[in-house]
C-alpha cells in the first residue's frame, strides 16, 4: 500500500478474529474444566459397581467394577496431560470420542459376557452418553456437539445390531427379570433422544457463544476488550513464571487524538480507532494477544517473546499506520494519524502484571514527551543512563 492509496477499512479478517481467539481460549478452559469433572464423575461412578459388588459378585458388577477403575485411569492420565500441554486443535475431538467410547465399551463388555439384555436396555449406563454429549457445551464448539452426538448415536446402532444378530433377542421367551425384553421402538427411541441431545447440545453452545462474544469484544474495534484482556494477561503471566518463558506487553496511544477528533469530528475518530485494530490485527500472530484498553489506548500481550523482538515488529506497525490515509466525509484530503507505544516485559520490569503495566504506561508517557510517534522500550543491558526511558527510544518522529 503506498502513501496515495487510501486505506480500505476490513473489519472481517479471517487471519485473526477476536471473537474466534476468544472462544478457543474459553473451549481450552472448558477442556481443562471438564478434565477435572471427568475424574470426579469417574470416583463418584465407581462407587457403584463397587458397593454392589460388595454384596454381590456377579458378572454385571464385576464388569462394571473393571471398566469403571480402568475409565477413572484414563480420565487421571488425560488430566496430567491436559494440564500440563498447550491444547492442539484435535484434542476436544479425541477427548470427546474417549467420553462417548467408554460408555459404548461398557456395554461391549456386556454382550461379551453373553447379557445382551443389559447392553440395550440398561438406563444408568445409557443415560452416561448425555453426560459425553452435554460436557461438549463446556469446550465451546459446536463441532464436538454434533460429533458427540453422532458418534454415540452410531456407536449405539451398532451395539443394538450385534446384540440382534448374536443373540435370540426377539424370541418372547428371551426375557430378563430386571431388564425386560428387547423391543425395537425402545431402541429407535434411544438414538433419536441421543440425537435430540445432541442438537439441544449446539444451540446451547451457540448461544453461549453470542453472548461470550458481547462480553469479552469491543463493538467499535472488534478487537479483544480490557476485562478479557486482564483475565489473559494473568494466565500468561503464570505460564511465564511456571516455564521461565519472556512476557512483552506493549501500550499503543493514537497521538493528539483530542485534536483528531475536534478536527475531524467523532465519526473520523472511530475510523482512526478502527484502522488502528485492523493493522494491529494483520500484523501480530495469533497467539499474541490484541486489545481495546480503553479510548485511543490499545495493548498487546506478546507470550514468549523479547522487548526486542516485540520493538521490532512495533516498529514495523508504527510505520504502516503513518503512511495510511484515512477518508474524510465531504473532505478531498485524507486524515493522517500516528503513534506512541510504550514497551515493557516480564520479569526484567516486575515480579507482578501491575508492575508491567505500570512501566508499560510509563513509557507510553516518555513516547509523547519524546516528540510522539515512536516507541520506548527497556535501555540496553549494557548501558546504564542516567534518563532509563529515553536510551529505550527507537525511533524519532517522523
Amino acid at each position: 500500500m503506498t502513501a496515495e492509496q487510501p486505506f480500505r477499512l476490513t473489519l472481517s479478517q479471517p487471519r485473526w478474529s477476536a471473537t474466534a481467539v476468544s472462544m478457543e481460549d474459553a473451549g481450552t478452559a472448558g477442556e481443562r474444566l471438564f478434565a477435572r469433572v471427568r475424574v470426579v464423575l469417574c470416583g463418584l461412578l465407581l462407587f457403584i459397581p463397587l458397593s454392589s459388588y460388595l454384596v454381590v459378585r456377579s458378572t454385571e458388577n464385576v464388569i462394571g467394577l473393571s471398566v469403571t477403575i480402568v475409565a477413572l485411569t484414563i480420565a487421571l492420565l488425560l488430566l496430567f496431560a491436559l494440564e500440563r500441554s498447550q491444547l492442539r486443535p484435535w484434542v476436544g475431538f479425541a477427548t470427546t470420542a474417549f467420553d462417548v467410547s467408554m460408555v459404548t465399551v461398557v456395554l461391549a463388555v456386556f454382550l461379551m459376557a453373553g447379557e445382551p439384555l443389559t447392553a440395550t436396555n440398561s438406563r444408568i449406563v445409557f443415560e452416561c452418553y448425555f453426560i459425553a454429549i452435554f460436557a461438549t457445551c463446556l469446550r465451546y464448539d459446536r463441532r464436538l456437539c454434533v460429533w458427540a452426538g453422532g458418534l454415540a448415536g452410531l456407536q449405539y446402532i451398532g451395539i443394538t445390531l450385534w446384540a440382534v444378530t448374536t443373540f435370540p433377542l426377539r424370541q418372547p421367551n428371551f426375557v430378563s427379570l430386571e431388564y425386560g425384553s428387547f423391543d425395537w421402538s425402545t431402541q429407535a427411541g434411544r438414538v433419536v433422544v441421543l440425537f435430540i441431545a445432541a442438537v439441544l447440545a449446539t444451540l446451547i453452545v451457540d448461544r453461549t457463544q453470542k453472548l461470550r462474544q458481547l462480553s469479552t469484544v469491543d463493538r467499535l474495534t472488534g478487537l479483544l476488550n480490557r476485562g478479557y484482556f486482564d483475565e489473559r494477561i494473568e494466565e500468561e503471566a503464570s505460564r511465564a513464571r511456571r516455564y521461565g518463558r519472556p512476557l512483552t506487553v506493549a501500550l499503543i496511544d493514537l497521538d493528539r487524538f483530542k485534536q483528531f477528533n475536534d478536527t475531524f469530528g467523532h465519526a473520523a475518530g472511530d475510523d482512526a480507532l478502527r484502522t488502528l485494530a485492523n493493522v494491529l490485527k494483520l500484523s501480530v500472530r495469533r497467539s499474541d494477544i490484541v486489545a481495546r484498553y480503553g479510548g485511543e489506548e490499545f495493548v498487546v500481550l506478546f507470550p514468549e517473546t523479547s522487548p526486542h523482538e516485540a520493538i521490532e515488529k512495533l516498529e514495523t506497525i508504527r510505520e504502516r499506520v503513518a503512511t495510511l490515509r484515512i477518508p474524510i466525509a465531504r473532505r478531498t484530503v485524507p486524515a493522517q494519524v500516528t503513534l506512541s507505544a510504550g514497551v515493557a516485559s516480564w520479569p526484567e520490569d516486575g515480579s507482578a502484571v501491575d508492575e508491567v503495566l505500570f512501566i508499560a504506561d510509563e513509557r507510553l508517557f516518555a513516547a509523547k514527551r519524546a516528540g510522539r510517534n515512536c516507541i520506548v522500550g527497556p535501555p540496553a543491558a549494557d548501558v546504564q543512563p542516567s534518563l532509563p526511558f529515553d536510551n529505550g527510544i527507537r525511533s524519532t518522529k517522523g
